[in-house]
């Protein structure tokens, strides 16, 4: 199966300099002004990989998902779900490929279902279901779907103020959040819906002060 240290080539218990050193060599053979840009999304995915292995909370994170989604699986996982076709299994095969970096794939499976119509907190467990729109968001955002982005990482913090889940994890997900909204949304929105993802904000801060 496709993971993050697969894909680096290292094992899951390699140190911090053992990430670092396995990306460099990595980088070099598919960086497109060597390998050509044929190899772009194969040097996105080792980004990626690398950017969660070498920070410690979204390892951490990173872990505690991919061993809990896969740990029951001993089959062809994505042919069943794809087959079944009904909203859980959609909602799982959007999951599954995230983790399987398949990126194109899920946001494919998840536009195709209503995207940000499609309520998937109704056909997931709650721990999945936020790991899931975590990096979907992060996916959506590096495409410039910042304003798909910004509506599932508000929804995944209203429902942290609401009752914890990640915790020593939110204050990531938090600065994420906030860095979107100064750096990359504005520009991609009409002053209208401006307004009113400022107005998102202003509620989940009320809702953090209140916790």
């Amino acid at each position: 199966m496709n993971n993050h240290y697969d894909l680096l080539g290292i094992k899951q218990d390699a140190s911090a300099s053992q990430i670092k050193k396995a990306f460099r060599q990595k980088a070099k053979q598919l960086h497109p002004d060597i390998a050509g840009s044929s190899h772009s999304d194969a040097m996105r995915r080792l980004l990626s990989a690398y950017e969660t292995l070498s920070n410690p909370e979204r390892r951490y994170e990173y872990d505690r998902v991919y061993s809990r989604f896969f740990r029951k699986i001993g089959f062809d996982y994505r042919t069943w779900l794809s087959e079944r076709g009904d909203p859980q299994s959609q909602a799982k095969l959007v999951f599954f490929e995230l983790l399987q970096l398949e990126e194109e794939r899920a946001i494919e499976v998840w536009r195709k279902n209503g995207g940000l119509d499609f309520r998937m907190k109704k056909f997931m467990d709650r721990e999945d279901w936020m790991d899931c729109l975590y990096i979907l968001a992060e996916e959506l955002d590096r495409r410039e779907f910042s304003f798909e982005a910004f509506k599932l990482l508000a929804e995944i913090m209203a429902e942290e103020y609401r009752r914890p889940y990640f915790r020593h994890f939110a204050p990531e997900v938090e600065k994420y959040l906030n860095s979107l909204v100064k750096h990359r949304l504005k520009e991609q929105v009409d002053e209208e819906t401006w307004i009113c993802c400022m107005e998102i904000m202003t509620d989940l801060e009320n809702s953090r002060a209140e916790k």
